[in-house]
């Protein structure tokens, strides 16, 4: 159940602080281990997304995509669809406007990366990871509740 919980909050916040996951996870009793494991989790769901952000970039310049404006990302979007299905499995929430906007940006930016051969110098993926870290948002406080898939229809 909180793997779930977790990958849901992703939709608002790829870079959350362990002080912000502790008051979104009030039924725990954190330590050192289960802290690390939390802030291992959204490492594991960042890592996935990249990775989708860099296939579907190289993927869109393989297919002669020219410019980042033709990247369009919708919730019809292969990208997404693919995303929400990992994230999002049963649907279980209306996915946040500003998730699509962050993935856009951040398809973009690695499409801009790969087609400038930045992908060449090490430490590449930095500058695109502090531009979508600042466009996290806040958790809705359903998330605090400790009935909160209850009121998943709530929102």
């Amino acid at each position: 159940m909180h793997l779930r919980k977790a990958k849901l909050m992703f939709f608002y916040t790829r870079y959350p602080s362990s002080s912000i996951l502790k008051m979104y996870f009030p039924d725990v009793m954190f330590n050192k281990n289960n802290t690390a494991q939390l802030v291992k989790w959204f490492s594991n769901f960042r890592e996935f997304f990249y990775i989708q952000m860099e296939k579907y970039a190289r993927q869109a310049l393989a297919e002669g995509v020219k410019g980042e404006e033709e990247l369009v990302v919708t919730v019809d979007s292969e990208l997404f669809r693919h995303l929400n299905l990992h994230y999002n499995r049963n649907n279980q929430i209306e996915v946040p406007q500003n998730f699509l906007v962050a993935t856009q940006a951040a398809l973009r930016e690695f499409f801009k990366s790969v087609q400038a051969s930045k992908d060449s110098e090490p430490s590449w993926k930095k500058a695109i990871y502090k531009i979508i870290a600042r466009m996290d948002e806040s958790l809705p406080d359903f998330f605090k509740a400790p009935n909160w898939m209850e009121q998943l229809g709530d929102q």
